[in-house]
């Protein structure tokens, strides 16, 4: 239950919703009694046990004497309506009857239009809070979960809480106001059968609660697998040119099909159990009404006359008021099942809301605007797991110098990438620029001082001028036109059908790859940052392309201090000084003449590269 009351967090900014929703349902709630209460006078009338009509207006006697004082007062109207005739009096007790059916059902279409808004307002903030929180969280928290299970809970656990959690929001006042106000009409009607009904009520309530204890482990299994399918048609929609490469299309519909299949049976094993509710609580139900049938008749029979005793019409009234009873009591008893199956659901959607990121910005962390002097990496060690990538790393980059890294895969290179725009924080050691510690930056003020342009050229599946305008929201259409021209990749975009308004499809797949590589390199020119991070940005593409995009990062290179992280070592013969690393240290530090001079790692490196 207290998942329950935490998704209920969510509901505080419809309140006057639920208001409205509340008092529509106690509404509908009392309305519904009185209409089979109002059956009572058309049957007197039709089995000729009237009393002798009120003639006088009845007064109000307090509380204790309510139902009395609503009998007179019903009395008094009908005798005014009828003058004693029998058949206005019965024209009288029908119109009251359509009366009160439908005022129940003008509040039970206000109870479901303000749960509409409640429910859908409660639905978009809690998808808007997972999506927001799953934005924050840090990389390395997408490394251990898979990204198909993300997609679940944002989508088929968001979904399955809109119809098992939120539906039960009506069942909380509608319901039960039902129950109890037919239960205190039921002992007025006569106390003895109301006590036997309870007897009963007990045993049929353990028997259902038995039948839905299983659910929420069952969903939890169907939630899971929910995920795992997402998971393999993520990975099928990315990977499918290298699996129809190398023909593994039957081994990939093998994995998705025993999903598919572990699938069907778990939700084969839940949905039986959930469907065993209803046609449970009715039978059960039933039996109560057939005991009530039996006693109660008894009661008629056995009746001695008095002003408590049962009559015909009473017990009539008395049965359709304890048929009443199954409808909300159905609806209760689902409406705990329902609680137990969208419990795993909110557990799961719960444990990505509550999930620490330990890269939130500290307490008073500072606005940093603009770079003024250097960034120093001060005794720096790090790990992913159990292994340090770095150790002991120290290196300062003066503004305006270009420092490229080169080293064998595995050397800690990229790490160093990671770790500047702090997608992880280092284990010991610091990172300064202009002397603050980079942790004790807001992330945002951080990261707008920061450019970055990957080896795998990430687009969305906008427009070009949408993709650029990532890093500046407000950039007019000629610094766009500008930022492309220095990326050299104005020459193929003023031909495209619509030029900047042409939309490049999903991940950019209808460009090349050094297209798209140069229109990732306008994004970080358009944004304009004082420090630069290439990381291998040119080893994926061929010569050409090479040669193209080599022109573009010189150009976006002018004036900004840049670290760049090297495959192809012919890109960074220009660098203001070149650090050479292996196993996470650094081994050889200078020019580009002065380490061939060395002839250590580096010149070893160029050598391989067939590089003079």
């Amino acid at each position: 239950m207290n998942h329950f009351f935490n998704i209920l967090r969510y509901a505080k900014p419809y309140k006057r919703f639920a208001v409205g929703h509340i008092i529509s349902n106690m509404l509908f709630a009392l309305f519904g009694t009185l209409s089979f209460v109002a059956l009572k006078p058309m049957l007197d009338v039709i089995f000729k046990q009237t009393k002798a009509p009120v003639l006088a207006k009845p007064e109000y006697a307090g509380i204790s004497k309510l139902v009395s004082f609503l009998e007179d007062y019903l009395s008094y109207q009908m005798n005014q309506f009828t003058g004693g005739d029998n058949s206005k009096a019965l024209i009288f007790v029908v119109c009251l009857i359509i009366l009160m059916f439908l005022l129940k059902n003008i509040f039970g279409y206000l109870a479901n239009y303000f749960l509409v808004f409640l429910r859908n307002g409660v639905i978009r903030d809690l998808r808007n809070a997972v999506y927001k929180k799953t934005m924050e969280l840090p990389l390395s928290y997408f490394s251990e979960t898979r990204k198909g299970d993300i997609m679940a809970r944002v989508t088929n656990d968001v979904s399955m809480l809109e119809y098992s959690f939120l539906p039960v929001l009506e069942l909380v006042v509608r319901e039960p106001l039902t129950i109890i106000f037919t239960i205190v009409v039921m002992f007025y009607l006569s106390a003895k059968l109301t006590f036997f009904v309870f007897i009963f009520i007990p045993v049929t309530g353990i028997i259902i609660s038995r039948i839905g204890k299983s659910l929420k482990r069952k969903s939890d299994r169907v939630q899971k697998e929910q995920g795992v399918i997402l998971s393999n048609l993520e990975e099928t929609l990315t990977g499918l040119r290298i699996i129809k490469g190398f023909s593994g299309e039957d081994k990939f519909y093998e994995k998705f099909q025993e999903s598919t299949t572990r699938f069907y049976h778990f939700a084969n094993k839940l949905l039986n159990r959930q469907n065993l509710a209803s046609p449970a609580s009715e039978f059960l139900g039933i039996c109560v009404i057939a005991i009530l049938l039996w006693y109660g008749g008894n009661l008629v029979l056995n009746s001695s006359g008095g002003p408590s005793a049962l009559d015909g019409s009473k017990f009539l009234v008395y049965m359709g008021l304890a048929y009443n009873i199954l409808t909300p009591a159905k609806a209760i008893s689902r409406g705990l099942y329902n609680i137990k199956q969208g419990s795993a659901a909110a557990e799961r959607i719960q444990e990505i809301i509550d999930t620490e990121n330990p890269l939130l910005d500290r307490v008073n962390a500072i606005e940093k605007d603009g770079f003024n002097s250097k960034i120093v990496f001060d005794n720096i060690s790090f790990k992913y797991a159990e292994e340090y990538v770095l150790k002991d790393f120290s290196l300062t980059i003066p503004k305006g110098k270009t420092v490229a890294l080169v080293g064998q895969s595995g050397s800690g290179k990229s790490t160093i990438a990671n770790l500047i725009t702090r997608f992880y924080d280092v284990n010991e050691g610091q990172i300064l620029i202009d002397g603050l510690d980079i942790r004790d930056l807001t992330t945002k003020s951080l990261r707008k001082q920061l450019g970055i342009v990957t080896q795998d050229a990430i687009l969305f599946n906008e427009s070009i001028k949408n993709n650029l305008k990532l890093g500046k929201d407000n950039a007019s259409d000629e610094e766009i036109i500008d930022a492309l021209k220095v990326a050299n990749a104005w020459e193929f975009v003023k031909d495209l059908p619509l030029g900047i308004d042409t939309n490049i499809g999903d991940s950019g797949n209808k460009l090349s790859g050094g297209q798209k590589q140069r229109i990732s390199i306008a994004r970080a020119v358009l944004k304009s940052p004082p420090i630069m991070i290439l990381d291998e940005a040119t080893s994926a593409l061929d010569t050409e392309s090479e040669r193209l995009v080599q022109i573009a990062l010189e150009n976006m290179m002018k004036n900004r201090t840049s670290i760049v992280i090297a495959h192809r070592l012919s890109t960074i013969q220009n660098a203001d000084e070149i650090v050479v690393l292996q196993k996470g240290k650094i081994v050889e530090k200078g020019t580009h003449d002065e380490l061939i001079i060395k002839k250590g790692i580096y010149k070893r490196l160029v050598d391989m590269q067939s590089f003079s």
